[in-house]
């Protein structure tokens, strides 16, 4: 498997009208999870998140190009 750069963000059965509308919501959650949170509360939550969902990627050559992208020009 490799790591998908495409827009892949669904809803399974939820059906819109634009394919950026699941990526929205996705953004907008990010945000409301984030709001009235201290800047280490906030590190916090994305180091469990990107840990709970590396979890569920599983694949750790996936994982590994996830990183090495993220990386890139920082």
């Amino acid at each position: 498997m490799s790591l998908t750069l495409k827009p892949n963000f669904h809803e399974p059965g939820r059906h819109t009208l634009r394919d950026f509308s699941p990526g929205d919501d996705f953004y907008q959650m990010l945000i409301d999870t984030h709001r009235d949170l201290t800047d280490e509360q906030s590190a916090m939550v994305n180091a469990k998140l990107v840990l709970l969902l590396a979890n569920h990627v599983g694949d750790i050559g996936v994982l590994r190009e996830a990183m090495t992208i993220a990386r890139d020009g920082v």
